[in-house]
């Protein structure tokens, strides 16, 4: 049981499921019976990106330091078993998502599959833009929550994507640039392979870490926040900022860590404080 759970990456399912309920909640979503499925439903596909994520990549993930006692490198589970297992976790979870919330929440998380495993993984070894198409699978959570409580595709639906978005670019530049050498060994041609010395992803993290900002700001102005929330969000993502810009400069490894350790609270505070000073 424990290597499945390892395929599903459970953390990752985790932070999917908050933000789906986040996005629930803000939406004006109540404590109704389809929430619990809802929320099964996405975490269920959120698993079963990871998992056909593991599968496509065992043979890299065997060359990589960061991921070769991953289940399927190490054995543990078969790739048959692995392929089986996920594609059941991406025909239930959308189902699932159906049931409690309708057709449009169903077909974005199907979508968010998709690109994740049809697009995002593959593209990975062929070019460094990917990082953005991953980014837009991983910032789907919320505006499925928001659209299964009946919220419309609106600015405050694209505002909780440009949030997440804009989040993953520095948060995952960070991490390529700490394991750049395991990323060039497994043929993975992510920002930091591609241009070695460091300068675009320096832009990229800086120009990412700023635009953050203004969108963190923005529920404030289209009416999902009390004013309240702009202050604290203007404290952390300023807070952010100045780390991302330090990291920017300097490009040490002791700076990346701290910029990837910092991303990893920023999303539950900034959601946090979405949902306490929410209008």
């Amino acid at each position: 049981m424990k290597p499945y759970l390892e395929l599903a990456k459970p953390r990752i399912a985790a932070m999917v499921a908050l933000t789906a309920w986040l996005g629930w909640a803000l939406a004006g979503g109540t404590a109704e019976t389809s929430l619990p499925i809802m929320i099964l439903g996405v975490t269920l596909a959120s698993a079963a990106c990871g998992a056909l994520n593991q599968y496509l990549e065992r043979a890299e993930d065997a060359l990589m330091h960061r991921t070769r006692n991953r289940p399927l490198p190490t054995g543990r589970v078969g790739p048959r078993r692995a392929l089986i297992f996920g594609l059941a976790l991406a025909a239930l979870g959308p189902c699932l998502v159906w049931l409690a919330a309708g057709a449009l929440a169903a077909g974005l998380t199907l979508a968010t599959i998709l690109l994740y495993a049809l697009a995002y993984t593959p593209l990975k070894k062929v070019t460094p833009q990917t990082t953005w198409i991953g980014a837009a699978a991983g910032a789907s959570a919320p505006v499925i929550g928001w659209v299964a409580a009946g919220g419309p595709l609106d600015s405050r639906a694209f505002v909780l994507f440009s949030i997440q978005f804009l989040w993953q670019i520095p948060h995952f530049l960070a991490l390529f640039w700490i394991h750049r050498e395991d990323y060039a060994r497994a043929g993975f041609r992510v920002m930091p392979v591609v241009y070695p010395g460091g300068g675009t992803t320096s832009v990229q993290i800086a120009i990412h870490s700023f635009t953050l900002l203004p969108a963190t700001l923005a529920p404030a102005f289209v009416g999902m926040a009390r004013p309240g929330y702009a202050l604290g969000a203007l404290a952390v993502s300023g807070s952010f900022l100045l780390l991302g810009l330090r990291t920017s400069w300097t490009m040490a490894i002791v700076d990346a860590r701290r910029l990837f350790l910092a991303s990893l609270l920023y999303l539950p505070l900034i959601f946090g404080m979405l949902i306490l000073g929410g209008v």
